[in-house]
């Protein structure tokens, strides 16, 4: 029996490990990096860099990390469904900003169009939430890898590859059933295929 809970030690820790890599805004900030180093120029890669961060992944980081600390939600994944019911207005109202800030900068129409289906994205997962917790590392991964991949293949091959272990992380550390990892999986990939048309 001690056995058996020494051998999922590794297997657990790189588990959470995974996770934690997947997070929606660690998976999203790396991506969006490495799209910005690749596709845009210095100067406008800057700018677009500051606009993003600005708009999107300090609020957010600052939206979870102040939810988690007040007791507000459970941990800072907001697992719980019934928590996302006020985390989802709160994220949706972020990305809405973003993408009316990023129109009034004319940034460019590729991260236009990322940030548009971004936002219909969460507003998408949080219709889906008065039925099932739909998983938004799985959602994110794939899409980010979708998108990652017409920019350039290799680090789409490897963002995949590591979309395909944060789904199976989800799973293992029973964060989410098999419906809502492929439910959140699908919807990632459709939101970036609607990207790439």
């Amino acid at each position: 029996m001690n056995r058996d809970r020494i051998d999922f030690k590794p297997a657990a820790a790189f588990a959470r490990w995974i996770s934690w890599i997947g997070h929606p805004l660690v998976f999203i900030s790396i991506s969006v990096g490495i799209i910005v180093a690749l596709r845009f120029a210095n100067r406008a890669g800057f700018a677009l860099s500051l606009t993003l961060l600005a708009t999107v992944i300090l609020p957010m980081a600052l939206l979870l990390f102040r939810g988690f600390r007040s007791g507000q939600w459970s941990d800072p994944d907001v697992s719980v469904r019934t928590e996302r019911i006020q985390f989802y207005p709160r994220a949706i109202s972020i990305s809405a900003i973003a993408v009316i800030v990023l129109l009034l900068s004319r940034a460019p129409a590729f991260a236009m169009r990322g940030a548009t289906v971004t936002l219909f994205l969460l507003v998408i997962a949080a219709l889906i939430n008065f039925r099932i917790k739909l998983s938004l590392h799985a959602l994110f991964a794939f899409y980010s890898g979708f998108i990652l991949f017409l920019v350039n293949p290799v680090a789409g091959a490897m963002a995949f590859a590591l979309a395909l272990l944060v789904f199976w992380s989800r799973l293992y550390l029973k964060r989410h059933d098999l419906l809502e990892t492929l439910v959140g999986a699908s919807l990632g990939l459709l939101g970036g295929l609607v990207t790439a048309w």
